[in-house]
């Protein structure tokens, strides 16, 4: 997989806006798709009419921004005729359609070469999904509809990510004995409401139980303090074999 972007809402330390592609399976599928999405994809060399999954934590713009970019490039530029589905939350179908209106009014009912569809993930159930299976859980993090968690089933491996969230025992479901369990690191060990820190990963690492904890999400408490952090940290570009 490669991290396409692993910042946070404010480009601390330049970093790009958070974008997953998971692949090594038979269909690649991206985690999130921040604002800057398609500027991550073209530095990298990822075309965006080879994914044919798009799954959402949740509906905060450095999390689903780039969707109508995403969109609108596969009507306008790269000419995309394979189906384009996209996974989030409830309430996402009808948050989509009204970002898209804000930001290229006439955009969400346009005509298409390419099918789009958007999905409504059961939170707490199995979402089968086209080359994956999904099991999101609600977490702590207010953005308009609930915020998820993600535990991803790909291939032979279990992908997690804590997406935005204050420590929650529901994280616990989500990480255990997972292959690759990405998590915020916000800070180091200061509390704040709605997001996590680094600390509370350490104190909780055992009952998480992931076979490997990537941090992501951070802010320059963390960004700037490399040696203080037990952990691997995320950059944009670095991709890991899990």
């Amino acid at each position: 997989m490669r991290f396409l972007g692993s910042g946070d809402a404010f480009g601390s330390n330049g970093r790009l806006h958070t974008c997953f592609l998971v692949d090594g399976g038979e269909t690649p599928f991206l985690i999130d798709c921040g604002a800057s999405a398609m500027i991550s994809m073209r530095r990298f060399g990822v075309d965006p009419s080879s994914i044919p999954l798009i799954v959402l934590s949740h509906l905060h713009g450095d999390h689903f921004g780039g969707i109508p970019f995403v969109v609108l490039d596969g009507q306008l530029v790269s000419k995309r005729t394979e189906p384009l589905t996209i996974a989030g939350p409830p309430g996402c179908e009808a948050r989509i359609h009204a970002l898209m209106e804000a930001m290229f009014p006439g955009s969400a009912g346009a005509s298409r070469r390419f099918e789009l569809s958007i999905v409504e993930l059961a939170i707490g159930e199995r979402n089968e999904l086209p080359g994956v299976t999904v099991t999101p859980r609600e977490v702590i993090h207010p953005s308009g509809s609930p915020s998820t968690a993600l535990r991803c089933e790909y291939a032979d491996r279990v992908i997690s990510y804590s997406g935005d969230t204050e420590w929650t025992d529901a994280l616990l479901p989500v990480a255990a004995d997972a292959d690759l369990f990405i998590a915020e690191g916000y800070f180091r060990d200061k509390k704040v409401p709605f997001h996590l820190d680094v600390d509370s990963l350490r104190e909780n690492a055992a009952r998480l139980g992931a076979r490997r904890t990537v941090l992501t999400h951070m802010s320059p408490d963390v960004l700037d303090h490399p040696d203080e952090v037990e952990y691997e940290m995320a950059d944009d570009g670095v991709v890991l074999d899990v």
